[in-house]
Order: C-alpha cells, then sequence, then structure tokens
C-alpha cells in the first residue's frame, strides 16, 4: 500500500477527495512529522515552519515524489533532493495572477501617488491637485524573469499600453539575453524582478545597477529580496538615485520594524502578501496534487517538476 505523509493544513479540503486504497499520514507538528515520514513514499510537507520543513525531508528516507504549495523552495536542502532523486513538484503557477495583479497595482499606486490619497482622505483633507502625474501608457519596463508569473505580467502590462522588454535565455523581438540588460537599465521606468532564487540571481540587482538607472526608475520586486543588494537600494532610495521601490520581499521577512525602510515615502513594501491576495491558492494546490497524484500511482510523469540543482 502507497503510503503518504501530508500536513494536516491541507487536510480539511483534500481528504475526502482521496482516492481509496492509500495509507495517509496527517501530521500538524514538527513531532508528528518527523514519525509519520519514516515510511512515506510520497510527501507534502509543507508547515509555518520552514525549518521544520527543512527537517521533514531529511527524516524521510523512503520519500519518491515531494510536493509543495511553494514556488520557491530555497529553504530545502537540495543536497538531500538530488542525492536521494527525488521528484518534486512545486507551487510554480498557483499564485501567478494574483502576483501579477499586485505588479500592475503597485505600479499604479506609485505612478498616482495612491498613498497619498489614501492619507488624505483618512486626514479628511480635499486634494486639489494629484500626488502622482505619471502614466503608464508609453513608460518602458524591463522584466526580468519570465516563468509562469512574468508570462502573466507581460500582457497586463502591454494591456497598459506599457512597452516591455523580457530578459530570457532565448532570444527573441522585445528580449534581452543575460548578458545584455546591464547595459540598457538606463532606458527603463521600471525595472520589475520575477526571477527565481538561485545562486546565479543573488544580489543581481547591486550598487552599480542602481547607478545605472534613470533617476526617476522604479523598481517592483516580486521575486526574492536576495535577488537585491538591500544596503544598496537603502542608500539609492535615500539619496533619490532612483524613483521608488515597490517590495514584496525583504530580507529578512519579516521585516524589523526599525529597518529605515519602513521611513522612507519613495518605497513601498508589502510584506510578502501579493501571493495571498486571493482565495483560491489551497484549492488550486489541491486540485493540481490530485491529478499528479493518479498520474503517479498510474506511472505517468507529474508536473511541473522543480529542478533542484537549478533552484526551480
Amino acid at each position: 500500500m502507497t503510503i503518504l505523509a501530508i500536513s494536516g493544513l491541507i487536510r480539511p479540503m483534500l481528504e475526502h477527495r482521496l482516492p481509496q486504497g492509500l495509507d495517509v499520514r496527517w501530521f500538524m507538528t514538527r513531532e508528528e512529522a518527523l514519525e509519520a515520514v519514516a515510511e512515506a513514499e510520497i510527501g507534502w510537507f509543507d508547515m509555518n515552519d520552514q525549518q521544520a520543513m527543512a527537517e521533514t525531508l531529511r527524516a524521510a528516507k523512503k520519500l519518491k515524489w515531494l510536493n509543495s504549495i511553494y514556488a520557491g523552495l530555497d529553504f530545502l536542502p537540495m543536497d538531500v533532493l538530488i542525492e536521494r532523486g527525488i521528484t518534486v513538484t512545486n507551487g510554480a503557477g498557483i499564485n501567478a495572477i494574483t502576483i501579477a495583479e499586485y505588479v500592475v497595482m503597485g505600479m499604479l499606486n506609485i505612478a498616482k501617488g495612491f498613498r497619498e490619497v489614501v492619507r488624505a482622505q483618512e486626514r479628511r483633507e480635499w486634494l486639489l491637485d494629484s500626488p502622482g502625474k505619471r502614466e503608464l501608457a508609453g513608460s518602458k519596463a524591463l522584466l526580468l524573469g519570465y516563468g509562469a508569473i512574468g508570462r502573466l505580467i507581460e500582457p497586463r502590462l502591454k494591456a497598459f499600453d506599457v512597452d516591455v522588454t523580457v530578459v530570457r535565455r532565448s532570444a527573441g523581438e522585445g528580449t534581452l539575453g543575460p548578458d545584455e540588460w546591464r547595459a540598457h537599465l538606463d532606458e527603463f521606468d521600471w525595472v520589475i524582478l520575477a526571477v527565481p532564487a538561485t545562486p546565479e540571481t543573488e544580489g543581481m540587482i547591486g550598487a552599480a545597477e542602481l547607478a545605472a538607472m534613470k533617476s526617476d526608475c522604479v523598481i517592483v520586486n516580486i521575486a526574492r529580496g536576495s535577488v537585491i543588494d538591500q544596503p544598496a537600494l537603502l542608500e539609492a532610495l535615500e539619496t533619490k538615485a532612483i524613483g521608488g521601490a515597490f517590495l514584496d520581499v525583504t530580507t529578512p521577512e519579516p521585516l524589523p520594524a526599525d529597518h529605515p525602510l519602513w521611513a522612507l515615502d519613495n518605497a513601498h513594501i508589502t510584506m510578502h502578501l501579493s501571493g495571498r491576495a486571493q482565495s483560491k491558492m489551497f484549492q488550486r494546490s489541491g486540485d493540481r496534487f490530485l491529478d499528479n497524484l493518479d498520474r503517479y500511482l498510474r506511472g505517468e510523469p507529474v508536473a511541473p517538476v522543480f529542478d533542484p540543482r537549478l533552484g526551480y
């Protein structure tokens, strides 16, 4: 009988839909997880504690397939996944719609100075002029990262008549290669980061890249905080070397209450909420898992497969 070890967080929407003939071992705590995974062939270890998830993976010595709702799995021990040859399916695309919408919201918020409009309402003050006068139409955006999220960001921005240039490995019209985009940074009004967290992308936006940007350029980061050199970004924002930053992700998370980023008017921090701004995350992930489970039990490939060697 196939043994599954699954986090109890998913149990309410999954248990009644599982096929018959499986040995399912649910867990809620770290201790329960370590016991449940000992014999498991299939695992879904998502917990609020990422360190506990990593520990659970190490203890799952018989695991063949690991599923996760998370798209980024950089907190797991990649060496364990590689050495044991575990097939991993992740949450790539599960949150893509809402994150793409968040990008548009953030850009519009900054372009129209909407934060100041909200503050004026709270003061019950009738503004006589708009605090933001930028239009998305006719502006130019550089989109780094063309995975499930990037592919949804592009058409949404094009609907606002934004001229979008994509950075991708394969050349094509309206694209730049991995070794080309830095030379063109001074051409863009928006730089949008939607790349996976890998050693290759860590710190990819540093002091040199920030210095090359237009003085009114805005960075939008819905990737990972680590893709930006945060001290360099802080300095660029404080000195107004760039126009601003819309940061759904920071380093660390949560951002400490005394961190200077909080106090900057040109920094917009949204506490990694972009993927949570929806009600369908668990439903979509559960549907995908059940479809993959049917495939796995029939000996067919599962998807989307996360490659621990590449980090995405």
